[in-house]
C-alpha cells in the first residue's frame, strides 16, 4: 500500500493509505478513530452488522508497524466506540495483539466516545490522557481545535471528499485535510462513516484511493479586493 511523504509545521509527515500517519522523527503512528468494538455494539442493540471488523483493524495495524517500524501509536480518540465494546471476544482480541506487540507503547488521547466506553483494559497496557499532547511542533488531539503555538494533528471529523456528478456515480473517499493551524486524519475504523468537506483555499487534501494516497489540487488563496 502506498503513501505521501509531506512537510507540516516545518516537519515530516508520511500519509499512509491504511488510514493513518507516520511522524518518522518520532518514531511515532498516529491513529485516529479507531471505533473498537463498534460492530458488537451495534450487534447488542439488534443492528445486523458484518462481522470481523476488529480483527481487519487489528491487521491493519499490525502491518503498519511492520512497515514504519514505529515504536509508538498515539490513538487520536475514540479507540473504544462504547462501553458495549468490552464485550469479551474483542477485549481478548485486542489482548492477543497486544502481547505480540507489547514493546510498543500505545498512547490515547482520550475523544468523546472514550468518555462514554471508560479508558482500555489494563491488560492492554494503553496510556490514557486527555489532550493535547505535545509533540515537536504538533498538539496531538481528538478535537480539531485551534492551540496557541503548535499545529493540531486531530481526528473526530472523518473527513471525505465527493467525488463525480450525479447522485448515483458520486464517490466518497476518504481524506487527510490540512488547514492553516489544524490537520485532520481519516477514520482508521472499518466500520466508521464519514463527513464530506469543502476545503478552503489554500488548504491541502489527499485522498485514499485503489490503495494509494493521491493530491488533490489546492484551491488558490483568495484574491483580496
Amino acid at each position: 500500500m502506498g503513501g505521501v511523504d509531506v512537510e507540516v509545521a516545518g516537519a515530516r509527515l508520511r500519509l499512509l493509505s491504511q488510514r493513518a500517519a507516520w511522524l518518522p522523527d518520532w518514531h511515532t503512528l498516529l491513529v485516529a478513530d479507531a471505533h473498537v468494538g463498534k460492530a458488537v455494539s451495534f450487534r447488542r442493540l439488534g443492528v445486523p452488522v458484518p462481522r470481523g471488523t476488529t480483527s481487519a483493524a487489528l491487521q491493519r495495524l499490525s502491518e503498519l508497524l511492520a512497515i514504519t517500524g514505529a515504536r509508538r501509536i498515539v490513538f487520536l480518540g475514540d479507540l473504544l466506540h462504547s462501553a458495549r465494546s468490552h464485550a469479551p471476544d474483542t477485549v481478548a482480541a485486542v489482548s492477543a495483539w497486544r502481547e505480540v506487540h507489547a514493546g510498543v507503547e500505545l498512547t490515547l488521547v482520550r475523544g468523546n466516545h472514550d468518555g462514554h466506553a471508560g479508558d482500555p483494559p489494563r491488560a492492554w497496557g494503553v496510556q490514557a490522557l486527555d489532550g493535547p499532547l505535545p509533540l515537536g511542533p504538533f498538539a496531538l488531539a481528538h478535537h480539531p481545535d485551534p492551540q496557541p503555538g503548535a499545529y493540531v494533528l486531530a481526528g473526530h471529523v472523518h473527513p471525505c471528499v465527493v467525488l463525480g456528478g450525479r447522485a448515483h456515480q458520486r464517490l466518497r473517499l476518504p481524506c487527510f485535510h490540512f488547514g492553516a493551524t489544524v490537520g485532520v486524519l481519516p477514520a482508521f475504523g472499518p466500520f466508521t462513516g464519514t463527513h464530506p468537506l469543502r476545503p478552503a483555499p489554500g488548504e491541502r487534501v489527499f485522498v485514499i484511493a485503489d490503495d494509494e494516497v493521491r493530491a488533490l489540487p489546492t484551491r488558490g488563496a483568495a484574491t483580496p479586493e
